[in-house]
């Protein structure tokens, strides 16, 4: 418990210096007293008096906003990840290697393309609940391939998920084809990235976040006695049947909706839990919370190196960077299968 509250306390004080750094990057200069009279303003309107209105736009209203979102997201696909590694047993398993990620792509560039992006049914955008649908689509293929003997393989998940990702990203392919006008709206879900975000895009993926993740945390205790395998968990009075069907449905909602407002961003899922489980171990009251705010750290460094790599101003797809820090670790973890990796 003890080395828990000092990773999360020191994650915690990452995310706040990288916040800082973040808000001061980009083309029109903020000195950094100003972003934290700013910030104070939050809570003290008389902060930010003698400070222009284009700074604190810029600051408040894109930069900050766009930090936030980057901590909602990747805290929801680390955490994701850690879910889907202990339901189904594999080190490898995540978002995007099982599909489920390109799954939810694939449903809100179906949406995009038939104009249900801009609808909203009591308030809630239909745009997360089509990405949520994909994503449900996508696991019920992957758990339909990886059935061997009426038993699920988590040997073959892994593969099933690289199936069906190839077979959706093909329809998505497809889908771009079929209307020329939303090529570039689509590409972006294939890519990843959060530029153009603002807090009503928070607002629109944290609901779930709070509901999807609120599920997975309280079946931490749970979650720890399926890790010890189907027949234990089963001796230890848990309905593995019921409970498997509500994580990977928790975790598909976050995922679903993290996705529909970023797009397909890879390797967060599956890089950020082994990296916390070394620090705070394998119980998931401490590493549920702990993957969730490293998720969201890691996203908003690839975030801010995406938007300042290039000297030009252009910006990188954040996907692309993250899957150039986690496909060398995804690399590890293939090659060291058959060591002991903790989950």
């Amino acid at each position: 418990m003890r080395r828990t509250a000092l990773f999360g306390l020191v994650f915690l004080v990452l995310i706040v210096l990288a916040a800082f750094v973040a808000s001061g990057i980009g083309s029109y200069h903020i000195a950094p007293q100003d972003i934290l009279r700013l910030w104070l303003s939050l809570l003290n309107e008389s902060w930010s008096v003698g400070i222009d209105d284009t700074a604190r736009y810029i600051t408040l209203h894109v930069r900050l906003a766009r930090i936030c979102l980057a901590l909602v997201v990747g805290g929801g696909l680390a955490l994701s990840g850690a879910v889907y590694q202990g339901v189904l047993l594999n080190p490898l398993a995540d978002p995007f290697t099982l599909g489920v990620s390109t799954g939810a792509a694939f449903g809100a560039s179906l949406a995009i393309l038939l104009g249900w992006g801009a609808w909203s049914v009591w308030g809630v955008s239909a745009l997360p609940l089509a990405a949520f649908a994909g994503a449900v689509f996508a696991l019920y293929l992957v758990y339909l391939l990886g059935r061997i003997n009426g038993r699920i393989h988590s040997t073959t998940l892994v593969l099933a998920g690289i199936i069906v990702s190839t077979f959706l990203s093909a329809w998505i392919s497809l889908l771009k084809s079929l209307n020329e006008d939303s090529v570039s709206t689509i590409v972006f879900w294939i890519m990843g990235s959060l530029s153009g975000k603002g807090w009503t895009h928070v607002g629109l993926v944290l609901p779930y976040l709070l509901i999807g993740g609120g599920l997975i945390l309280f079946s931490a205790r749970e979650l720890d006695l399926l890790c010890l395998g189907e027949v234990q968990a089963q001796q230890s009075g848990v309905d593995v049947s019921r409970v498997r069907f509500r994580l990977m449905l928790a975790a598909s909602l976050v995922t679903g909706a993290s996705v529909a407002v970023s797009g397909v961003i890879g390797f967060v899922g599956l890089v950020v839990p082994h990296l916390v489980r070394f620090g705070v171990g394998t119980l998931h009251r401490h590493l549920l919370p702990t993957s969730l705010a490293a998720g969201g750290l890691l996203v908003l460094l690839a975030d801010t190196m995406a938007r300042s790599l290039l000297p030009s101003g252009e910006e990188l797809p954040v996907g692309v960077v993250t899957a150039i820090l986690g496909g060398p670790f995804f690399c590890y973890l293939m090659l060291h299968r058959k060591k002991h990796i903790p989950l």
